[in-house]
């Protein structure tokens, strides 16, 4: 028995590729065939109005070394579902001879349609619960192979922390969490309360878990008593026990707040996407572990098209021929599409100065652009923020 798992070294190799490319690669080597060409990565219907970028990171460890140039949106920009005139955008391009990079397109789609589909899910998320935290939860429905992927997507995007450990470590941070049902199951729930606080590093907030046996409003009013410290209550009430939730919520609120207890928050958790964070954060929670939402994210969906073959443009029916430049307008924040052999000086909405996004992160094969810590690309990913809604 065995984990049922792709090694680095079968990444690397193309081993998880579709095996019509590794008879497309065979046809061309034994015809010695020689073809440099122009590839680039579009979504046609992505599920939202716009779409964060994510992934590329490991595009480029991936394909180190081989001799491809390859020109991309910074990871984290936020684009559009189409440029200002309905193009699609390309969000990134890979050029060289198509042999080299043949088995590549089907684990460089898998690398950013997922990630990007974690990130973009993150974001309306951050967007929906404002400055309330937000937690990763969701590791747990996928395969633990890929938990430090999942994190990372979900940090860029907008979470304040991630619950995994490996997660954790991949994105330099401390894992974040509460405590499990199960705690309460083997201790009782006051002394686990208890325990927690006697035991727990005082560096971890005290979040006490309160619906595991009794009625939510009570049961946090017998926390906050019990704990001097206590940070936050939580409520992972099941589906079947909630009615209301947001009236739950409001219930709890309202009689710690008629206590004096107005310090004290809560924290939610259990099924939740953007559309129920922004209901019960308007019912008064403050704070949000998410998971499933996130994880089982939509994919976007790119495709890995060639555009171009030795400097003509030539590309299958319903794709744009030719290499292309994407600009983004500083003021109005449009974008636009046109041919390589074209450039924009100006916004021709606005008039104002633009930045062309398509930018050399590799140049034969070796990496020409410093990359961005996890910190920094999210950071980019909230500013981008501003001023839009899920």
């Amino acid at each position: 028995m065995k984990f049922h798992i792709a090694t680095e070294k079968e990444i690397k190799e193309g081993k998880t590729t579709d095996v019509y490319f590794l008879r497309t690669r065979e046809i061309l080597e034994r015809t010695n065939l020689k073809k440099k060409v122009w590839a680039e990565f579009t979504v046609a219907n992505p599920p939202y109005d716009w779409i964060v970028f994510a992934g590329l990171e490991e595009v480029l460890y991936l394909m180190e070394g081989k001799n491809v140039n390859i020109y991309a949106l910074p990871e984290g920009t936020i684009f559009p579902r189409r440029d200002y005139r309905g193009y699609p955008i390309p969000v990134m391009a890979i050029e060289g001879d198509y042999k080299e990079f043949a088995v590549y397109e089907t684990p460089i789609l898998g690398l950013i349609c997922q990630a990007s589909g974690i990130a973009t899910k993150s974001a309306r998320i951050r967007l929906a619960a404002g400055n309330s935290l937000v937690l990763s939860f969701g590791v747990r429905r996928m395969h633990p192979a890929i938990s430090p992927m999942i994190d990372r997507a979900t940090y860029i995007g907008g979470c304040d922390g991630v619950s995994s450990i490996l997660g954790a470590e991949h994105i330099g941070k401390k894992p974040k969490g509460t405590m499990p049902h199960a705690l309460i199951l083997t201790l009782g729930e006051e002394e686990a309360w208890k325990k927690f606080d006697e035991f727990v590093s005082p560096a971890v907030p005290r979040i006490a878990l309160i619906d595991t046996f009794g009625d939510e409003k009570f049961e946090a009013l017998k926390a906050a008593e019990l704990l001097e410290d206590l940070a936050a209550i939580r409520l992972d009430t099941p589906s079947s026990r909630r009615g209301n939730f947001e009236d739950i919520v409001r219930e709890v609120r309202w009689e710690l707040d008629l206590r004096g207890y107005k310090n004290i928050g809560i924290f939610v958790s259990g099924g939740l996407n953007e559309e129920s964070v922004k209901r019960l954060k308007e019912a008064g929670a403050t704070g949000f572990g998410v998971g499933t939402s996130l994880s089982n994210a939509k994919t976007i969906d790119f495709a890995m098209d060639i555009v171009e073959i030795e400097k003509k443009p030539l590309a299958k029916r319903g794709k744009l021929s030719g290499s292309k430049r994407v600009y983004r307008c500083r003021n109005c924040g449009n974008f636009f599409v046109v041919p390589r052999k074209e450039t924009l000086e100006e916004c021709p909405v606005c008039g104002y100065e633009l930045e062309e996004l398509l930018q050399p992160y590799m140049l034969n094969g070796k990496i020409v652009k410093e990359y961005p810590s996890v910190d920094e690309i999210r950071e980019y990913v909230l500013k981008q923020l501003e001023g839009r809604e899920c």
